[in-house]
């Protein structure tokens, strides 16, 4: 079954996630009932994705981390990178959680008024949070860990990846 044959009107969206992961065999776990921890194996990293739905406000909130942890003298030429990067999506957004060491790519889903998420639109979240952490990779550890510029680090960057999680 592909996202596509997956029908949604009576699914609540974490079930989605559920069965997503199961169709691609992503490791998942279902933490309680309105979130769902998801890890897809990339290039790069291995990401940790977790989606969790909040009725208050009627948003699927997904967050996509990986293992980061700059050198403190290095963190200046990061958020520069930071700021670029996030020029670029327009989707979600980066940012440095530095007390867990992680960085993460946020992405939230308005579903107000009661409308529903499809599979289509769930699986293309995630794969988008996938891809631009796959894009933007190298660019974060070019300027922690490389000797390059920002503007060096951002030109690894400058294309879009294409492709699915």
């Amino acid at each position: 079954m592909n996202a596509e044959e997956i029908t949604t009107d009576d699914f609540h969206p974490i079930d989605i996630v559920e069965h997503l992961a199961h169709f691609h065999a992503w490791d998942f776990d279902r933490v309680e009932d309105n979130q769902i921890a998801v890890i897809i194996d990339g290039a790069w990293a291995n990401y940790a994705l977790s989606l969790a739905w909040h009725p208050h406000d009627e948003t699927l909130r997904m967050i996509c981390t990986f293992d980061m942890d700059p050198p403190e003298d290095r963190l200046p030429l990061l958020y520069d990178v930071l700021n670029r990067t996030n020029d670029k999506n327009w989707s979600g957004a980066f940012s440095l959680w530095r007390e867990q060491s992680m960085m993460v790519y946020r992405y939230g889903l308005n579903l107000a008024g009661g409308a529903t998420a499809s599979a289509v639109q769930i699986e293309d979240i995630v794969s988008a949070a996938v891809a631009a952490c796959e894009r933007f990779y190298p660019a974060f550890q070019l300027v922690c860990w490389g000797d390059s510029t920002p503007q060096e680090a951002m030109m690894v960057a400058m294309e879009e990846a294409y492709g699915r999680a």
